[in-house]
């Protein structure tokens, strides 16, 4: 009896089915034809057992005739769903109505096709003790399922070449196995292999097709949603901390510059106020340290490329790295290749960065001995390579701590100097802006002997037609570096009376009408009653309501056409381009920059 092959073909369906139903799935159309095929597949072979059970004892020619009925139907289903399965891969993500149409003209097909197989002939020949269908119904099967495999072929040829190729692996070794089946059918036509080919198609396609599970799916969406509140919870703490912070600041700096600049402070209270300024420095560094990391991780920072002079540029490096040395009595020595063009293009803000982080970091954690700051260069055509080396007498580093220095939060030998202040965050920022631009930082170090960090940035070196136009742009600047806006009227809306002095402070030397208003509803009720401003510098973070509120309800005035400018001490990422969009003309962060408001001012005022 030709039981075993069969028997064990159901075995292995079975098991392929409760691996496959057993869990719960995500429903697309390629699982429901996969989970078609799989059921076809099941009443295909427990019929074709029952028939050679049947053919082997009694002979039942009438019981087969029924059987065969219900089963040759059952090759034109598992055939044309392996088709549609094929044009579901090769359509379903560029022409999806196409795919629709022909699933749908198979199905009417199938429907016409199975009524045929009711009406054609067919014999039972009972044959070594088994009972097999032959004659023309048979064979009308046979060459429909010939014609949708080779269908099947055709297609999967076209997708060789993309990465669906893995799905086309099922048909090609249906073709093979098909073949194989179809010489043994014909030579032994009582020893029935092809419904266990067809479970073995099945196996095979099960590691194909894109089958997720629906709880690991769950599971990542919901990992997913916990992800997005996180993000959204630490842009939301940023924020606060970036007002919260900055406030205060936006205060100590504005008023330490002015106290700076007037003429009949005593000497010692200018160093008073120097500390001052330097301290609230270092302090902001901090703030922008955790804004830069928040950039970084987002996405959002960008390197802006423009001409800068590198000698004034290192000089000004020379002259933070000495104000940082304080009264360490350290030996700084500094020099740089007076090969070195004047004036370079890159982005001169990061490349600055970058090495006042190494400096600083030097500064931080050398006592005694030296730091010697040096930039080399080669260069090749019109592009520079600066090497940019920092070296001190230092902690220095441990071996097996030299691969975390680039990882956030991470802090250099506290054990060892533990009165070291920082987040960790300087050299983090430092790797991510150097390899941003293009360049690699190497780190040498002896414990307890001191360290040597070197930067290599490649940068383009400008020509001398450009260098005359860029000085003849920086004598026009210098000539035209006192504005004359007194003439000019601005309003100040804050509901923080220390930031409106501030302000006022800050914009008394272009003797300007100042007026101020602490609300968002004060500033609208001024407009509203005919005052005319030439600028309004609007804070975002009121209460009541802010100036992103204050902002839409003075457009509503019909007369209203002044410049508004965002005053907020929000400067995480992303934060200029939200207050543009919601309509404000311009950006200013707290503390005000001296630089930034001046170009503010020229901009709308000028």
């Amino acid at each position: 009896m030709n039981l075993i092959l069969p028997i064990h073909s159901l075995f292995l369906l079975i098991l392929l089915i409760i691996i496959y139903f057993g869990k719960k799935r995500i429903k697309s159309d390629e699982t429901k034809l996969y989970s078609y095929l799989l059921l076809i597949s099941l009443a295909n072979i427990i019929f074709n057992i029952v028939g050679i059970y049947v053919g082997y004892t009694s002979g039942e020619v009438a019981f087969l005739y029924f059987l065969n009925h219900l089963d040759l139907p059952l090759y034109i289903l598992w055939s044309s769903t392996i088709f549609v399965y094929i044009m579901y891969v090769a359509l379903n993500q560029r022409k999806i109505d196409s795919y629709y149409k022909i699933k749908t003209f198979v199905k009417y097909c199938d429907i016409l096709c199975v009524i045929a197989t009711i009406f054609l002939p067919f014999n039972i020949i009972i044959n070594d003790s088994a009972g097999y269908a032959a004659g023309l119904c048979v064979n009308f099967v046979y060459a429909l399922c010939g014609i949708y495999i080779v269908s099947c072929l055709i297609i999967s040829f076209s997708l060789l070449k993309k990465e669906t190729i893995k799905k086309t692996i099922p048909i090609f070794a249906f073709l093979l196995l098909g073949a194989f089946a179809a010489l043994v059918q014909k030579n032994f036509p009582s020893l029935i292999v092809v419904p266990s080919m067809i479970v073995f198609i099945e196996f095979i396609m099960y590691f194909t097709i894109e089958n997720p599970d629906v709880k690991m799916i769950e599971r990542l969406n919901e990992a997913k949603e916990q992800a997005e509140k996180a993000n959204h919870a630490k842009s939301d703490f940023l924020s606060s901390m970036s007002h919260e912070i900055r406030t205060p600041l936006n205060a100590i700096v504005g008023f330490s510059n002015g106290l700076i600049e007037e003429d009949d402070l005593k000497e010692k209270a200018k160093e008073d106020v120097k500390n001052i300024i330097m301290a609230s420095g270092s302090l902001l560094e901090l703030v922008n340290g955790i804004l830069d990391i928040s950039k970084i991780e987002a996405g959002k920072l960008e390197i802006i490329d423009n001409y800068y002079n590198f000698p004034k540029m290192f000089n000004e490096l020379v002259l933070l790295t000495k104000a940082r040395l304080g009264e360490k009595g350290l030996e700084f020595k500094y020099t740089y290749d007076s090969t070195i063009p004047e004036y370079l293009y890159g982005d001169v803000t990061r490349v600055k960065q970058v090495i006042l982080n190494i400096l600083t970091n030097s500064v931080k954690y050398t006592n005694e001995g030296f730091i010697d700051f040096k930039v080399n260069s080669i260069i090749k055509g019109d592009i520079i390579r600066l090497i940019i080396s920092v070296e001190d007498s230092g902690i220095g580093i441990k071996k097996e701590k030299i691969d975390k220095l680039f990882t956030k939060f991470e802090r250099l030998d506290v054990e060892k100097d533990s009165t070291v202040e920082g987040t960790g965050l300087g050299l983090a920022i430092t790797k991510k802006l150097v390899e941003m631009m293009g360049g690699k930082i190497v780190v040498q170090s002896v414990y307890g002997k001191g360290s040597i960090f070197t930067i290599s940035l490649d940068q383009k070196i400008v020509s001398k037609e450009e260098v005359e136009k860029i000085k003849k742009q920086e004598v026009v600047k210098e000539t035209n570096e006192v504005l004359d806006i007194s003439n000019k009227s601005v309003l100040v809306v804050d509901d923080n009376n220390l930031n409106i002095k501030v302000a006022e402070r800050l914009l008394e030397k272009y003797k300007l009408k100042i007026e101020s208003v602490t609300s968002g509803q004060e500033c609208i009720d001024k407009i509203a009653c005919g005052n005319k401003y030439d600028l309004i510098l609007l804070d975002d973070m009121m209460p009541k309501l802010s100036g992103s509120e204050t902002l839409v309800k003075l457009k509503e005035i019909e007369s209203f056409n002044t410049p508004v400018v965002a005053l907020t001490a929000n400067a995480i990422s992303g934060m200029k381009e939200e207050y543009l969009k919601k309509g404000f003309d311009d950006y200013l962060s707290k503390p005000i920059e001296k630089d930034e408001l001046n170009r503010v001012l020229k901009k709308y005022l000028s």
